[in-house]
């Protein structure tokens, strides 16, 4: 006897009186009633091939002698092996998953003459001799011992520069079912992707398979035979055994442990003086995503670049290595393993553990703290022979912007010059040292670091914190200074009789009007000189304040010095 109803015993008492009076209905073969067929037939039974199918088995007056439902599984078995009866051999055939048939056999393709009796645990027959059997069918799995990890591609991206191979770490999404469609699992409900090594055991066998050859962003359907996934016994939960898996699955991040980063030129420009190094203070901005495309930061949405040395630890391993070695308004695209990045942990927010990162920069300056001021001269006049130095009052234009173009300002919109005696400390330092030693009509650009220029602070809604400034200057005109700690100077000899001269009332006092008015006199006859670029009646107070010692508003003769007289410089005569 084939073991067809294994289970069918325990229904023998219950239904063997009624089974005895099924009436005989005479048929020459199967008949086969389709009941629901499914839109897409993608393979239909073969003999040889494994099938998982539920059915009730009954008589032709409906009353039920057996059912795979009752027992909570389906009816495993090999069609066309005769481990099943003739007629469910011939039924099965050309039958799709999720097909469903209603099957008559005659009893000399099922139990024929003896029909099925079980004598040990039996008190009658529970198929009679001559039984016509009906079978509603439902299948639900097919598979061959031949079969391997089959692979349908519904998407795939334009351009994939690299695709899985064994031992890379994927992050994927995937929805799995059975092949009828039950769904057992899905790494969406969870709301994160499944992470793993490929190729190397960490997966069954057809997941290992079938992920090969991928790219990020591609999609895939892998269906695979049970014995390359769960085999005979199942998972022990929601995967049966002997079930085929249907794998849907999107491909979100690949990278190997050996991966370096990828630096990926977009935009370089035409010329590049100096190219990053160690210890450089850089200000850049970033878009930054996984490698599938997901948007996770940006230093545009805060409308600020991200500043910081590079080459130092101050930033993620891999940001690190890739800022090296750029140029000012250098494009690039960086691409980081996770272990370079954020690892396996990631940040617990916006960038999942073991992620693939990908950063566009832009670099819009850098500069090292050992910088000075870089001076380009475009142009200078063929006769040179007066050049700027401490103490001039130096009238030039400029135009002013950052380092990749931004407009800060310029003396042309106003109209004017930008007058400052050199030295003084009314411009920032690298503007100092850059206007030195030039000639009237020469022109510069100079490149000023924010140490020489505004700093770690900027100028509030100007120039930007720690930022690079360029100026484009011309010297307009320029008027020589006095030498170094005088404010007045005389052109002639000095009077010897100089307190008499200032003293208009001769009343042995100086007054202020009367030290002011001579002083005046002095410069207007071409006399004396007073430092260019100053209010005069500001250097007159204070040389006044410097000869009245008592601080009595008056001057007499015995405070009265000059300056050569003096042990300490003054501002003075």
């Amino acid at each position: 006897m084939r073991e067809i109803w294994p289970s069918v015993l325990y229904l023998a008492q219950l239904i063997s009186t009624v089974a005895c009076n099924a009436p005989t209905v005479p048929l020459d073969d199967i008949v086969i009633e389709k009941t629901f067929v499914p839109e897409h037939c993608d393979r239909a039974v073969k003999a040889g091939d494994f099938v998982r199918y539920h059915y009730i088995g009954m008589f032709p007056d409906g009353k039920k002698f057996d059912s795979s439902y009752d027992k909570g599984s389906t009816y495993n078995v090999f069609v066309g092996r005769r481990q099943l009866i003739e007629g469910m051999d011939k039924a099965l055939l050309d039958m799709c998953v999720n097909e469903r048939r209603l099957v008559k056999i005659p009893p000399q393709l099922a139990y024929g003459k003896d029909g099925y009796v079980d004598f040990p645990l039996s008190t009658g027959d529970i198929i009679p001799p001559d039984s016509v059997l009906h079978f509603d069918v439902l299948l639900l799995d097919i598979w061959n011992p031949q079969d391997q990890v089959e692979v349908k591609t519904n998407y795939k991206p334009e351009t994939c520069t690299r695709t899985v191979d064994v031992s890379d770490f994927v992050r994927y999404h995937y929805n799995g079912t059975l092949l009828d469609g039950t769904l057992f699992d899905s790494s969406h409900t969870r709301l994160r992707t499944y992470d793993t090594y490929v190729g190397i055991g960490w997966l069954i066998a057809g997941m290992d398979k079938g992920l090969l050859g991928m790219c990020v962003g591609e999609k895939r359907v892998i269906t695979m035979p049970p014995f390359l996934g769960y085999g005979e016994n199942g998972d022990g939960s929601d995967i049966p055994g002997q079930a085929s898996l249907v794998f849907d699955v999107v491909l979100l991040d690949l990278h190997n442990p050996k991966d370096g980063i990828m630096v990926q030129p977009q935009v370089v420009p035409e010329t590049c003086p100096r190219k990053s190094q160690e210890g450089d203070y850089m200000r850049y901005h970033y878009n930054g995503t996984l490698l599938d495309g997901t948007f996770f930061d940006s230093s545009y949405s805060r409308n600020s670049t991200y500043n910081t040395y590079i080459g130092k630890g101050y930033v993620i391993a891999g940001m690190d290595e890739g800022l090296l070695g750029v140029c000012i308004g250098e494009r690039r695209r960086i691409t980081i393993p996770p272990h370079l990045a954020y690892g396996e942990e990631g940040t617990g927010t916006s960038i999942p553990g073991s992620a693939v990162l990908v950063f566009d920069i832009l670099v819009v300056d850098f500069h090292n703290p050992s910088d000075t001021v870089q001076i380009n001269t475009s142009f200078r006049p063929k006769v040179c022979d007066t050049r700027s130095k401490k103490g001039d009052f130096v009238k030039y234009h400029y135009n002013a912007s950052l380092m990749d173009g931004t407009f800060i300002d310029s003396t042309y919109r106003y109209g004017k010059t930008y007058n400052i005696v050199l030295g003084a400390g009314q411009v920032v330092l690298g503007m100092e040292m850059g206007l030195q030693d030039m000639c009237v009509g020469e022109k510069r650009t100079l490149i000023i670091p924010p140490h020489l220029a505004y700093g770690e602070r900027g100028v509030d809604g100007e120039v930007p914190g720690s930022a690079v400034l360029a100026f484009d200057i011309e010297l307009i005109d320029m008027e020589e200074g006095l030498p170094d700690g005088y404010m007045f100077v005389w052109k002639e000899n000095v009077s010897p009789s100089l307190f008499a001269e200032m003293d208009k009332n001769k009343d042995a006092i100086v007054e202020a009007t009367e030290f002011s008015d001579y002083i005046l006199q002095q410069v207007n006859e071409g006399k004396g000189r007073l430092a260019p670029g100053f209010d005069p009646h500001r250097i007159i107070e204070n040389m006044f304040t410097n000869q009245d010692r008592d601080g009595d508003g008056k001057i007499t003769e015995n405070e009265f010095k000059l300056k050569a007289d003096e042990l300490q410089e003054h501002d003075e005569l």
